[in-house]
């Protein structure tokens, strides 16, 4: 099983949309493609039923009913997932976030696995977002926010990345909010490409359906399961 772990450098910052982008991707290319999520916070009510719309966004690109299929530990708050787990009176379970994960051995070649927030968001009272991507094992596809500060929150996470020995396979920027004609906009790609040596693969545009070159016109033609490598060893828990 060969997979990506998509991170961010906040919450909100596009993470499920650019999951969905590389799952409806790597399905066209002809690849057998499984989804992953550790714990979801933050679900909607909508005629008289409990929804999730990051697993619906996740489930619909993966051509997938079920969103147990996707993730078990489900929270209504939207907060850290050990946060959200108390106000319910849970705690998050770890190993079945591991599960979840590992069901998906005898069944796809290739798994996007979409972390919680920033890398180090709480997972469980005593483990990170990171303590888990250390243990999947996947390479790192960090989404950031196009726009100002940027800079800071990517080159911040990278070096948090890179002290605990991650593999990053790059940077995509999202313009979540249409700031690519500010001054910002224009400059983060280049900026971060001169500030670091992990490559910035491209920019998805508001609303956009695929990657895109820093002229945010050219298709970054991005061949995802190149980037995605595999587990040699699963631990029996993040460490």
């Amino acid at each position: 099983m060969r997979g990506l772990f998509v991170t961010g450098t906040d919450t909100d910052v596009g993470k499920t949309y650019v999951s969905s982008i590389i799952l409806r991707e790597l399905i066209a290319a002809g690849h057998s493609v499984g989804v992953s999520k550790p714990a979801c916070s933050g679900a909607v009510f909508e005629a008289g039923e409990t929804r999730w719309p990051d697993l619906d966004q996740l489930a619909e690109a993966a051509g997938l009913s079920d969103i147990d299929l996707i993730c078990r530990q489900r929270f209504q708050a939207s907060l850290a997932p050990p946060v959200a787990a108390r106000l319910e009176g849970r705690q998050p379970d770890l190993s079945a976030m591991q599960d979840n994960l590992l069901a998906w051995e005898s069944r796809a070649d290739i798994v996007v696995f979409e972390g919680v927030g920033g890398l180090l968001c709480p997972l469980t009272d005593k483990d990170s977002v990171a303590d888990f991507a250390t243990w999947v094992g996947f390479p790192l596809l960090i989404v950031a926010r196009l726009g100002l500060g940027t800079i800071n929150h990517t080159l911040l996470t990278i070096e948090a990345a890179k002290l605990r020995n991650l593999i990053i396979a790059g940077v995509i920027l999202n313009d979540a909010v249409g700031l690519a004609d500010t001054p910002a906009g224009r400059t983060n790609f280049a900026e971060l490409a001169n500030r670091t040596d992990v490559p910035v693969l491209g920019i998805v545009g508001r609303g956009g359906q695929s990657v895109r070159l820093r002229d945010h016109e050219t298709p970054a033609r991005i061949d995802w399961s190149r980037l995605a490598s595999s587990r040699e060893n699963f631990a029996t828990s993040p460490e």
